[in-house]
């Protein structure tokens, strides 16, 4: 059985203004590896995700949705 933590809330800064996001520590430590693998800064990164995401998608679940995709467009074939 899978150990499931409940999301946390995370401090970032998007253009100049002070937020959180909630998120599972799994999707935080993968966010933060995908901006150090992009050579971006993590604030920097969650400002470009909230810049192209829609009006109706929560600034989590745009950041989940990104980590997925990256995840899944740059991950190790089988």
């Amino acid at each position: 059985m899978m150990d499931y933590d409940r999301p946390r809330k995370h401090s970032l800064s998007l253009k100049g203004h002070r937020t959180s996001v909630s998120l599972e520590q799994e999707f935080w430590d993968a966010f933060r590896a995908i901006a150090q693998a992009e050579g971006v800064a993590l604030n920097a990164l969650a400002a470009r995700i909230d810049g192209e995401r829609g009006m109706d998608c929560g600034l989590a679940s745009a950041i989940r949705l990104f980590v997925f995709r990256w995840y899944r467009d740059h991950g190790a074939s089988d």
